[in-house]
């Protein structure tokens, strides 16, 4: 640095020189998270603390601070108050006290209302990288709104730390840029996620299904976005454009999984807009050409985010409503953390083409006591992801697609991922609101998803064989009004063609134990199709079980029947089920053959053109 002393001498002041030069009533800056000046904040605040009548009335800006500086203590009420683009652990006391401002905002939206004057910033404290032979600093792992807030300062001071990384992208500031310099060395702040735990990581598996090889990710951070990152080590040729880097994401980049090779923009870059994470992390990051540090006015733009093709955004919520509405923001009327840039993603994402925007969070709160899945937000919500925003939510119980889905269906997908404990609740508000049928019928059995499997018929289809469930009334609807009268007739014995929800619901409504029903389904893009139907219904007196089929006509003799009836036995059998027993119209050939090829013991009864069934299972 005595080099650059030598340059720029008016620009190596004291410390206390610097501070006098700010007045009463600035609006101060500070870097975000782990790339806030330490030093010089915590000197800003001594010197402030020794000249108590020097500073009155500062407004000091920040979108997240990790607490390190005292300037939120009561005894500076009358020099300093805090106003943050997001709330989190170190000021969300003093928010929700009155103590400290929140200025909700789309984060993308920040650098703009520092360049227009909407919030003019009269002071920019942060901190930089040392500068490079071209006279240039870097504000390495904070470069999202504080470029733009140096930009828009009248007083832009830097704190020149050599621990700071040199990034590449759009954190270069020319020592011509700045007003004065304080150099000081120290370690930067370190952000030590949570360890997932196994809720987590089960969450993380089924977010994992949902990302695609070649898929650009934006995921958020906490231990739910930490176990989906270690749950893509499978995937190949995933990108990042993101807002936040986090320590997963360059732990997938170690491991080849990220080469950003497939992005439709910023091919070969892995772009964030602040890190917070370990030493190692900053290490990787120092000099990376594979990663750069854009504004978030690019990062989360969501027209940006919108030309990434295959966007995936990630982001959790304290909330979401049986109409799919979340906040992220508040719990009722207490502010817990912010807007931040998770619209701006899930927009982007969803507008994308083969994008996907997920809303990944635990199904309850407080040790299990509070359901985070409710019949509708609390008063004072602020509603962060409206209904069109969510494309999934996916808790420790499973997936919900919500996207063209009716208020009905969206509520009992939402319903089939809520924990069981909470579920008959759910059900009786829903039906209390008229979200869904007065008359829905309820099982609390736990959906048996280990049954779930995916076969390949005879002529080549992929099919996936998985029991029915509570949510499945549209599809089953869909199914029964395709099937022809005559494959109508071979399943119910019956010359009646229709199908309403009073009946409809008896195929849903299942306990998976004396009742089960497989269903056998085609992937049509995000929707699947019903193209069969296995059901045993058991007699508890004999402990054998009445079965019925049916398969759609275009695939008929294709092995649907075969796969399903296969699965169904093998599903009995677990359940210590005898054998099956079964009527079916004499005419019914095919039926017939497929029962034969099964290969059981099997005793025959013809009466009146049906043929009855008595097929058992060989030890």
């Amino acid at each position: 640095m005595e080099e650059w002393r030598r340059r720029y001498p008016e620009k190596f002041a004291s410390e206390e020189e610097i501070f006098r030069r700010i007045r009463r009533g600035s609006r101060i800056f500070v870097g975000t998270g782990c790339g806030e000046p330490q030093h010089l904040l915590n000197s800003f605040v001594k010197w402030v603390e020794a000249n108590p009548k020097a500073l009155f009335g500062a407004e000091i800006f920040q979108v997240w601070s990790l607490g390190v500086s005292a300037y939120t203590e009561f005894k500076f009420r009358d020099n300093f108050r805090a106003n943050s683009f997001f709330v989190g652990p170190s000021t969300r006391q003093a928010v929700n006290e009155g103590k400290a401002d929140y200025t909700p905002v789309f984060l993308s939206r920040v650098p703009e209302l520092f360049r227009e004057g909407l919030i003019p910033l009269d002071v920019a404290m942060v901190q930089t990288s040392p500068p490079d032979s071209h006279e240039y600093l870097s504000l390495g792992i904070s470069v999202d709104i504080t470029k733009a807030a140096v930009e828009s300062a009248d007083l832009v001071v830097v704190q020149v730390n050599r621990h700071m990384p040199r990034t590449h992208g759009d954190g270069f500031l020319h020592l011509e840029e700045v007003d004065f310099v304080v150099p000081w060395d120290e370690p930067l702040l370190e952000y030590e996620e949570k360890v997932p735990d196994e809720v987590s990581q089960r969450i993380g598996r089924y977010v994992s299904r949902l990302v695609e090889d070649g898929d650009t990710l934006q995921v958020g951070y906490g231990s739910i976005p930490n176990a989906i990152l270690s749950n893509l080590g499978d995937k190949r040729h995933l990108g990042i454009h993101t807002e936040f880097f986090t320590d997963g994401v360059v732990e997938l980049m170690k491991q080849g999984v990220v080469d950003n090779s497939e992005k439709a923009l910023d091919r070969g870059k892995a772009v964030g807009s602040f890190c917070m994470g370990r030493r190692s992390t900053y290490e990787f990051l120092n000099d990376n050409p594979e990663v750069e540090f854009r504004t978030v006015d690019y990062t989360n733009d969501p027209l940006v985010i919108a030309r990434q093709d295959h966007m995936v955004a990630i982001n959790s919520a304290l909330e979401v409503d049986l109409t799919g509405q979340a906040t992220a923001e508040s719990l009722g009327g207490f502010f817990y953390s912010g807007i931040g840039g998770q619209a701006d993603f899930m927009r982007g994402a969803s507008l994308a083409r083969h994008g996907k925007a997920i809303l990944a969070l635990q199904s309850t709160a407080e040790e299990g006591r509070v359901s985070r899945i409710v019949p509708h937000l609390r008063e004072g919500a602020g509603v962060t992801l409206n209904r069109g925003d969510v494309q999934y939510v996916v808790t420790e119980h499973g997936v919900a697609y919500l996207h063209g889905k009716s208020v009905r269906e969206r509520a009992m997908e939402l319903i089939r991922i809520a924990h069981p404990s909470f579920r008959p609740w759910l059900i009786e508000e829903a039906k209390r609101l008229g979200l869904i049928f007065r008359d829905q019928a309820f099982v609390g059995a736990e959906y048996p998803e280990e049954l779930e499997t995916y076969r390949r018929t005879k002529t080549g289809l992929e099919i996936l064989l998985r029991p029915v469930r509570l949510t499945d009334e549209p599809l089953l609807k869909d199914f029964f009004y395709s099937l022809s009268d005559e494959s109508l007739y071979r399943r119910f014995l019956s010359p009646r063609k229709d199908m309403p929800h009073e009946r409809l619901q008896k195929f849903v409504a299942v306990d998976y134990v004396r009742q089960m029903i497989l269903l056998a389904t085609l992937r049509k893009g995000e929707r699947e199709e019903v193209i069969g139907m296995a059901q045993y219904v058991a007699d508890e007196a004999t402990n054998f079980a009445e079965v019925a089929f049916a398969v759609r006509d275009q695939y008929q003799n294709q092995g649907v029947g075969w796969e399903l009836l296969k699965q169904l036995a093998y599903v009995a059998r677990r359940r210590g089920l005898f054998g099956f027993t079964a009527q079916v119209l004499a005419t019914n050939r095919p039926m017939l053959r497929l029962f034969e090829k099964m290969g059981l013991a099997m005793e025959k009864r013809i009466a009146e053109g049906v043929v009855e069934l008595k097929m058992r299972f060989r030890k």
